[in-house]
This record gives C-alpha cells, sequence and structure tokens, in this order.
C-alpha cells in the first residue's frame, strides 16, 4: 500500500534522476506520468499507483518550489476534467495507453464536440449523424456529418469527444453513440465564434464526411448518452469545484481592491463585499468536503486528482466516487457568485471598471479569470451560466435527483427521435 513515506521517496528519486533545472519540461512531465506521480490514484501504468487520492497532496507539496513544471492546466482542461475520466471508465485498454499520456503532458489538447445550433439545454435531440460502413453489422469506420457550436479550444485540439445519433429510430437518449474524433482528419472545419470580450475562444465545427472507426467508439453502440453523463459531471465539477485557497480567485481580486482603494468604499458595496466573500467561502468549504467524501482509490473513481472531485452516493443514484449531481449545485455556485462579484467590482471601480485594453479579434489558449482587467471579467463571467449546462437545466436536476421533486412532464420521452418535431 502506497503511503505518503513512499510518495516522497518517489518524488525525491524523481527529482534526482529529472532535476527540474536541467531537464526538459515535456520529458520532465513524461518521466512524472511514468513514475505514477501524476494523478496518484490512477491505476500503475496510467499515471498513477492506486494510492488513496488524497496523497496527490503530498507530491503537489514535494514538488513546490523545486521548479518543477507544471501540465497547463488551463490549457489542456477539457482533457484532464472531462476526457480522462471518461476514457478510464469507458475505454479499452488500448485508449488508455493511447491517449492518457499526452493527454495529461499536454502533448495533445482534447475539445467537446456535444452541444449544436439545434441541442443544447436539450443535448439528447442532437442531430449530428454517425453511420456505420457496410451497415450495422460490417463492422467498418463510422461516417460522421453535422454540426457542433460552443466548442472551446477547437482550434488548438488534436483530439475530440463526440456524441452522434447512429439510431434514428429509437427514443432520442437511446440512439447516440460516443467517439473519440481526429481534429486533423478530412472534413473536420473550425470556424471561429467572436465573443461579448473580443476573442474567438468558442468554435463551431462543421463535420463532412468525417471518417471514424470502430477503435474510437467509447462505450457500446446506442449508449453514448450513458458514456457522456459520466463526461458532464466531470465537466460540471471541473468548473464549480476546482480547488483554491482561501480568499482565491475571483473574491481575492475584489478584497484586493478593497483593501488598495479606501477612497472608493462606501457602506452598501462592503456591506455586499462581505456576503459574497462568506458565500464564497462556503463555496470553497463545500468543494473540499466533497473531495473528502471521495473514496480512496481509483477502482471506485475515476474522476481526477486534486483538483478535482467527484461525489458520494446520492438521490441521483452516481456510483461511489463518481460525480453526481452535487456537482450541478457547485457549477451553479460558482456560476452566480462570479456574475455577482465581476458586477461588484465593476460598479466599485466606478468608470475604471469598465476598461478593457483590447478588442482585437484573438484565438486565445484559454480563459484567464484573474489575470485580466475587471472589464474582461464582468464580460466573461455572463458565459458561465450558460457553458457546461445551462443554470436553468442545473436546477432541474438538483430539484429532482437531490430533493427528489418531481421531475417536469416530457412529452418525448418515449417518441423516436426521427417523429420529433425540429
Amino acid at each position: 500500500m502506497t503511503d505518503a513515506d513512499d510518495l516522497r521517496r518517489r518524488t525525491a528519486e524523481l527529482l534526482a534522476a529529472h532535476p527540474p533545472a536541467t531537464t526538459d519540461r515535456l520529458e520532465f512531465l513524461r518521466a512524472r506520468f511514468d513514475a505514477g506521480l501524476a494523478w496518484v490514484h490512477f491505476p500503475q501504468g496510467l499515471g498513477g499507483l492506486d494510492a488513496p487520492r488524497s496523497l496527490q497532496a503530498v507530491v503537489d507539496a514535494e514538488l513546490e518550489g523545486t521548479g518543477a513544471p507544471d501540465n497547463d492546466p488551463g490549457r489542456i482542461g477539457i482533457g484532464l476534467g472531462m476526457a480522462a475520466p471518461t476514457i478510464l471508465r469507458f475505454g479499452t485498454e488500448e485508449q488508455k495507453q493511447r491517449f492518457l499520456r499526452p493527454l495529461w503532458t499536454g502533448e495533445e489538447v482534447w475539445c467537446q464536440l456535444f452541444s449544436e445550433p439545434g441541442a443544447g439545454s436539450d443535448l439528447a435531440a442532437l442531430a449530428t449523424r454517425a453511420v456505420r460502413e457496410g451497415g450495422a453489422e460490417a463492422g467498418g469506420d463510422w461516417i460522421v456529418d453535422g454540426q457542433k457550436v460552443w466548442t472551446s479550444s477547437a482550434h488548438l485540439a488534436r483530439w475530440a469527444i463526440l456524441i452522434a445519433r447512429t439510431d434514428p429510430d429509437v427514443p432520442k437518449h437511446r440512439g447516440i453513440s460516443y467517439f473519440v474524433c481526429d481534429m486533423t482528419d478530412p472534413g473536420v472545419e473550425v470556424r471561429p465564434l467572436r465573443q461579448i470580450t473580443g476573442e474567438a475562444e468558442f468554435n463551431e465545427v462543421f463535420l463532412t464526411g468525417v471518417r471514424i472507426p470502430d477503435a474510437h467508439r467509447l462505450g457500446a453502440v446506442g449508449e453514448g448518452w450513458k458514456v457522456a453523463q459520466t463526461t458532464l459531471m466531470n465537466e460540471r465539477v471541473a468548473i464549480g469545484g476546482a480547488r483554491t485557497p482561501r480568499e482565491g480567485g475571483m473574491i481575492g481580486i475584489a478584497a484586493a481592491g478593497w483593501r488598495a482603494h479606501p477612497e472608493l468604499r462606501t457602506h452598501d458595496l462592503h456591506q455586499r463585499l462581505l456576503n459574497l466573500w462568506v458565500e464564497a467561502e462556503v463555496a470553497r468549504l463545500t468543494g473540499e468536503r466533497l473531495r473528502q467524501q471521495l473514496s480512496p482509490t481509483l477502482n471506485s473513481s475515476p474522476t481526477l486528482g486534486s483538483a478535482r472531485a467527484g461525489g458520494p452516493p446520492c438521490a441521483g443514484g452516481a456510483p461511489m466516487g463518481q460525480p453526481g449531481p452535487e456537482g450541478s449545485g457547485m457549477k451553479l455556485a460558482f456560476a452566480r457568485l462570479a456574475q455577482e462579484i465581476s458586477g461588484w467590482e465593476v460598479e466599485f471601480l466606478a468608470e475604471d471598471g469598465l476598461t478593457y485594453d483590447d478588442w482585437t479579434m484573438r484565438r486565445p489558449d484559454g480563459v484567464d479569470f484573474t489575470g485580466r482587467e475587471a472589464g474582461y471579467r464582468y464580460l466573461r463571467a455572463k458565459g458561465n451560466s450558460i457553458e457546461g449546462g445551462t443554470s436553468e437545466v442545473l436546477l432541474n436536476i438538483v430539484a429532482e435527483r437531490v430533493l427528489g421533486l418531481p421531475p417536469e412532464p416530457r412529452t418525448d420521452k418515449d417518441v423516436a427521435w426521427k417523429d420529433l418535431p425540429r
């Protein structure tokens, strides 16, 4: 059984064999993965040691201050927080060996091909089609045609997690399959979507005759919705449940601004800031509590290490250690707080809060809430209640799966997808 002392020894051996000051960044990250120190609760050979998830903090503490490079989770967050747990739970051994190492080291960026122009909140209504070459029984490749939208980092990605309709003759949730798509293949076209910030962090992706081998399918044919639930639950936790220090993130910026500008203070703004600070701290502690309740080893939990969270069993019926509907609650809190804090900051800074340095069309590597101007944070936070599941949908999930309230009436549950009005 791996313990803290064993991890300290392994980390010391890694640093001795690959001194950060003289070792290439990628070489160090690969060596760390191969030593099982990437996410220690993953299986041996896949970046881990089958150790308790909580021991990841031991490795992180030993590496802190040594100059050891980071794997840049901001750029590869979709791979870390969404693709990896899904591949780990549903992938074949060949898929795990092929994808997890370059995903963690950042050699390969991932994106998510889920939402469509006509299937956003109602994702199961998606119309992108995947047809098996030679027929369902032929065992050939899949040919995919359709359009996806709001695809973060598609302009950077080598791989995408993709859901497509493989059977239009059954109800919409049962006719979907889940694939890994090579973004460099013929027929994949990425077009930028310019946002209110001026940047094109999102994209729309057109798929025309894209050929995907059956070896790149995750889960059984027609069970893509089940696989996608693992992705979506992990996405919500990755957005709303990332570990932050006390007074970290956006509330830390607001508090620092308050301390730096006594001339702008008013009683009303003070009371509102205090309330937001308390709510942010409650959300942070709730995230810590969820992480502490995770089952200790990988075999019961496919989610990621100290920067990611999953949840215990609850009304939603999520298996032990996998994110359940409580992740939706965390994402709801994150979106509301980000928007309220950024709004408070703009109001506090008055005309200076509206400044924004550059409206030039750009294709950024990721989102930066803490290193940009107040005006950028205010505008970008508007998307927090849409991306990763709209707040309205997540409120329904919490109501039904946490509080046990009756679900909303559904008229399309047992109707074949092809017969639904669109």
